[in-house]
């Protein structure tokens, strides 16, 4: 783990400290018949390198400053044990920006992503600065102290960044005391340049960098992790906990509707006529509901790259996983490109069709008999005495629920419904592209349906 950041910081406050110091002037050549000059007098970083002061004195040690002039630098950084707080604190703020439109680039009035920012406390020091003002005569001194010492009384507010998750920007300038010469009397045979020295005090924080996290959507919540045992990795994904069991909840219990290729996003109260009970797919019921406002409480939709994750429906672990698009015509719907890799694996060869025996038969509703044809039907055929037979399929006894194969001299039963009532099997209608699962009791669509809250998520 790389250990070295550096941001700057105290160099951000050495800025504000020039700032407010960076703009005072001084009058030169009062008359009665012209106005004054004005002069700016310029302020320094005095802490200068021997290397950058020589170039600075012009390689010569008989150099002086110009003045007026003033010059700043740190005399000390004290640890400020009188401000210290919990040292192990973190502070998060949830943070959503507008989506930002890179084609345009302007900031759209829909969301973007969000993110949550983890800051750890910072620590505090007591920063001592003292501020020299090179004076060439009294007068000049006057005029500079004046402007100054009006700011601080006793203090003068700063502001080291703009960044509003920047909990350590605020600070305050302090004058502390002020030495108002750098002469002694008697002065001796030489003339120094007078420099009075305006001691300042910044109390300030030294932060960590800060964590962030982009925020996605709660999949599920348990709310009891241990059984029996205190077991919690065997007990997160057990259904059945000793102290409760698991509770799964959706942002404003919305449930999600999956026919074909087209998610419909509904409320809790919405009524689906047919969910996941059988191999016919439930109507698309009225709703006003838009994905849209559904998607934009969360973070920034990105088509082919969002996320639509619906939990398996029948008691695996698996997820069903697939991209998501706004449907063109209708921003009720989303369009999902299901990962194959992520459906159910067949256990069975896939049937031709579902049908009713009784109204279709080969050559009857249905192509001519052929070698490997194979059919999931809904009703019982003959019987074992097979006194009625029905003459398109033969000699064939079959329950509802089996399918059936035409071996090429005559229809079997391949899967008997009323044999396998323990294992769970899946097969596809090449007509109609869906999957099918036999729960043991019954066919059902493996995955198409709908999805109650909790069993479905959207990763952004």
């Amino acid at each position: 783990m790389q250990s070295y950041f550096y941001d700057e910081q105290i160099r951000r406050f050495l800025l504000q400290f020039t700032r407010i110091f960076s703009n005072f002037q001084i009058e030169y050549g009062r008359t009665n018949s012209q106005d004054a000059t004005l002069v700016r007098v310029p302020i320094r970083y005095g802490d200068a390198s021997r290397q950058v002061q020589n170039i600075l004195q012009d390689n010569s040690a008989n150099s002086l400053p110009s003045t007026p002039l003033m010059t700043f630098y740190i005399t000390d950084m004290m640890y400020a044990r009188e401000r210290l707080q919990d040292p192990y604190f973190v502070s998060k703020a949830q943070v959503r920006q507008r989506f930002y439109d890179t084609d345009t680039n302007s900031y759209e009035t829909t969301q973007g992503n969000a993110f949550t920012i983890e800051r750890l406390m910072p620590v505090p020091y007591k920063m001592s600065i003292n501020l020299d003002i090179w004076t060439s005569n009294t007068q000049q001194k006057f005029q500079i102290f004046e402007q100054i010492s009006t700011l601080f009384n006793p203090s003068l507010e700063i502001q080291s960044t703009d960044n509003y998750l920047d909990w350590t920007s605020l600070s305050v300038v302090d004058l502390d005391n002020v030495t108002w010469t750098s002469r002694t009397i008697p002065q001796g045979t030489e003339n120094p340049i007078d420099i009075m020295t305006m001691k300042f005090s910044i109390p300030i924080w030294i932060s960590s960098p800060a964590k962030v996290k982009k925020l996605g959507v709660i999949e599920k919540i348990i709310a009891s992790v241990f059984d029996a045992n205190g077991d919690a990795v065997n007990a997160i994904t057990d259904s059945d906990l000793l102290l409760g069991t698991r509770q799964k909840f959706t942002p404003y219990m919305y449930s999600t509707l999956l026919i074909g290729n087209k998610l419909q996003v509904l409320k809790q109260s919405a009524v689906v006529d047919q969910p996941n009970t059988s191999v016919i797919l439930p109507d698309n019921p009225p709703s006003n509901e838009f994905w849209p406002a559904v998607i934009g409480m969360y973070g920034g939709f990105r088509p082919g790259i969002t996320q639509i994750r619906l939990d398996n429906m029948w008691g695996s672990d698996d997820q069903i996983i697939g991209t998501v698009s706004y449907d063109p015509i209708d921003e009720r719907f989303l369009l999902i490109d299901i990962d194959p890799d992520t459906l159910p694996q067949n256990t069975l060869l896939p049937v031709d069709a579902v049908i009713d025996p009784l109204l279709s038969g080969p050559g009857s509703g249905l192509p001519a008999a052929v070698a490997g044809q194979r059919y999931l039907i809904l009703e019982d055929i003959g019987s074992v005495i097979n006194s009625h037979p029905a003459s398109a399929w033969g000699q064939l006894v079959a329950k509802a629920n089996d399918v059936i194969e035409y071996d090429g001299t005559m229809w079997v039963v391949t899967f008997g419904s009323t044999t396998n009532t323990q294992n769970i099997q899946y097969v596809t209608n090449i007509t109609t592209g869906l999957q099918y699962l036999w729960t043991g009791s019954q066919w059902v669509k493996s995955y198409e349906g709908l999805y109650t809250a909790g069993n479905w998520s959207i990763v952004l």
